[in-house]
């Protein structure tokens, strides 16, 4: 099997996005508990060890690549883009302590997990908010830096109810889903003002696309978590829905490249949809067909992504230097 002799070095930070995808297809498929019954639980189950085991690799191989290539993690951190993929670490404890919390009840284990995760994800917001401050051009916030992945550490906070209401944490995770719901709406506008100006990002940045269906996902189901209304978490819904209908027309052109980890930003996205959807056909009949297709289409591309990155990984073709056009974001094509 070829690979690359610094393998470790190129192993970017939204690799944790295949965290946050599997922790949450087993949420969803924890939500289907209702209408599967308990298959839909076991399935949940083994998902839910899944991630667990694969966010400790990951946290293992992350720690020794920062003892063996700090130059990378440095270079990371600047990053335009990447820097917002480290905000995937945090959000990934969010979700394993939800699923936690889901699988296995109130524990004191569970409630240390999550706060770990809200304050590390709170921390990560306002780290990157405050990199748009800066004297430094290539720190601040400019087109090159505008695309779908600032949205999870800005929006990542949207997620903190799911769990943090049953721990008995309600006004703290009210607080930061304010957050997540004053700076989606900014971010959303400023993404689409980049596109209008500058044209879209560069085609390997396409999956990021699938993001845009999280925030207002999500933000139904922590809505009905807080106590709020399922007519607002139908407007979300609604919202999600137009999202991922948008984010599907680059489906092709996403195709059309040669497979890498940011593929995965589309795991989380559909799964958060399918759990919303899920949870809203308890409340409402007609969305049980939806939820059993929403569930299905995010089970299977996140089965197909697993596939192809044990293929990259076999191969040797997945942990390689970042293709030129997704480094120099600056050369983004000009503006009419």
């Amino acid at each position: 099997m070829p690979h690359h002799p610094d393998a470790l070095k190129y192993l970017a930070p939204n690799c944790f996005a295949m965290v946050m995808s599997v922790a949450g297809l087993a949420l969803a498929w924890s939500r289907a508990m209702p209408m599967l019954g308990e298959m839909a639980g076991a399935g949940a189950l083994v998902l839910g060890g899944v991630a667990a085991l694969l966010f400790l690799t990951l946290a293992v191989l992350s720690w020794l690549r920062w003892q063996h290539y700090p130059e990378a993690v440095a270079g990371d951190l600047k990053h335009p883009v990447r820097h917002a993929f480290f905000a995937t670490l945090p959000v990934s404890l969010i979700l394993l302590a939800t699923l936690a919390l889901t699988l296995f009840g109130a524990e004191t284990w569970v409630a240390v997990l999550w706060w770990i995760g809200s304050l590390a994800q709170f921390g990560v917001t306002l780290w990157v908010i405050t990199r748009w401050l800066s004297p430094d051009k290539s720190q601040a916030l400019g087109w090159h830096a505008l695309t779908p992945a600032l949205i999870v550490p800005v929006v990542g906070n949207v997620l903190a109810p799911l769990a943090g209401v049953s721990l008995g944490a309600t006004a703290w995770s009210a607080a930061q889903f304010g957050i997540g719901v004053l700076l989606w709406p900014v971010l959303l506008t400023l993404l689409l003002v980049r596109i209008a100006s500058q044209g879209p990002w560069p085609e390997r940045l396409l999956p990021t696309v699938f993001i845009t269906v999280a925030p207002p996902a999500v933000i139904g189901s922590s809505v009905l978590q807080l106590g709020g209304p399922p007519v607002l978490a139908w407007m979300c819904w609604g919202v999600a829905l137009l999202c991922l209908l948008w984010s599907l027309q680059v489906t092709r052109r996403m195709l059309a490249q040669p497979f890498a980890i940011g593929f995965w930003s589309m795991g989380f996205p559909l799964a958060s949809f399918a759990a919303l959807t899920l949870r809203l056909a308890v409340h409402d009949s007609f969305a049980q067909v939806p939820a059993m297709m929403a569930l299905a289409f995010a089970s299977l591309v996140i089965v197909l992504l697993s596939m192809a990155t044990w293929k990259g990984l076999r191969e040797g073709t997945l942990l390689q230097p970042e293709p030129v056009a997704m480094v120099t974001l600056a050369a983004d094509r000009p503006g009419p």
